[in-house]
């Protein structure tokens, strides 16, 4: 199983893979630049090189990039839409240049709009991004476009798994590489799939089945939830300190339907260790064939079960 964590690429883009191999994962995620700034270089060449080769010796395998949190390609005709698409087209290149399996993207906020232009913004903006990608870069590109469901919060688009349906295949006869999607954990609980129990996540699976179809979805975002089901608050928590529990992601984890999944922890790290310890928890959660304990080096080390906190 493929089973990996969100790193930083601070210092050099080796450095992510390196973080990611010290922590016992075989997968990860990282930011081809910062989230939070618009202005962003191309990566080193030699850079390059030396990622590409951290991953071979590593065997650290899918990469996922996901993109910039300014970035919003339902926006309305203005400023924030063009800086987006350009946004955009720059994450297609970097995730291109740097030999990334996966670029995982939130839909994102169609205020001021209807539903219905949002999705149809989305698409355009994709579209738009696509087209003025270098011609050397877009071919024989090997990338897909992940579009991530969201909690859903107000105008957020993505909270509907027909709505990431609708944009793949409005934007995919626009593209030459194609668009799948990513499930993230966190986010399937608290838009109303209970999957700290059986029935919730074989609702989730048949749902998503149904309606995405399970082989266009290669990544899961494996995060415990903050805040109760149905909250359509985005707020992650270690494995085995939120909502879902260590016997929901036990569940998960070895689901028949799941097991070919990479799931990519995007975990707070409130405390020195965090990290290593989530990593480890999903690791020992998959090996095992019935409900037990994880061991201390799990988040809590207490219990293997639906761990009880008050919503704020």
């Amino acid at each position: 199983m493929r089973i990996g964590i969100h790193t930083s690429t601070a210092g050099s883009l080796e450095k992510a893979a390196l973080k990611a191999h010290e922590l016992g994962a075989n997968t990860f995620q990282i930011f081809s630049a910062s989230p939070r700034m618009w202005r962003a270089k191309p990566p080193d060449r030699d850079a390059v090189a030396r990622l590409k080769c951290e991953r071979e010796k590593r065997d650290l395998a899918p990469l996922a990039i996901h993109d910039s949190y300014l970035i919003n390609l339902a926006a309305p005709h203005s400023v924030i839409r063009e800086k987006s698409i350009d946004g955009f087209r720059g994450e297609l290149e970097r995730a291109l240049l740097i030999g990334a399996e996966y670029l995982v993207a939130h839909p994102g906020n169609y205020k001021g709009l209807t539903i219905e232009q949002g999705i149809l913004n989305v698409a355009e903006a994709v579209a738009l991004a696509w087209r003025s990608v270098d011609d050397n870069l877009r071919k024989d590109a090997k990338l897909t476009i992940l579009f991530e469901n969201t909690a859903g919060a107000g105008c957020q688009l993505g909270g509907k798994f027909e709505e990431l349906l609708t944009i793949q295949q409005l934007v995919t006869p626009y593209l030459d590489i194609p668009v799948g999607f990513c499930l993230d954990t966190c986010h399937c609980y608290v838009t109303g799939f209970d999957i700290a129990n059986e029935a919730g996540l074989e609702r989730l699976i048949d749902e998503a089945d149904r309606v995405l179809g399970l082989e266009h979805v290669p990544v899961i975002h494996s995060n415990d939830a903050k805040t109760p089901l149905n909250s359509h608050l985005d707020r992650h928590a270690n494995i085995g300190a939120g909502y879902i529990g260590f016997e929901g992601f036990r569940r998960i984890l070895n689901h028949p339907k799941l097991r070919t999944k990479a799931f990519i922890l995007e975990t707070p790290v409130d405390e020195p260790g965090d990290d290593l310890r989530n990593v480890n928890a999903l690791k020992e959660l998959v090996s095992q064939k019935k409900r037990s304990t994880p061991n201390k080096s799990s988040p809590s080390g207490t219990s293997a079960g639906r761990k009880t906190i008050r919503s704020t």
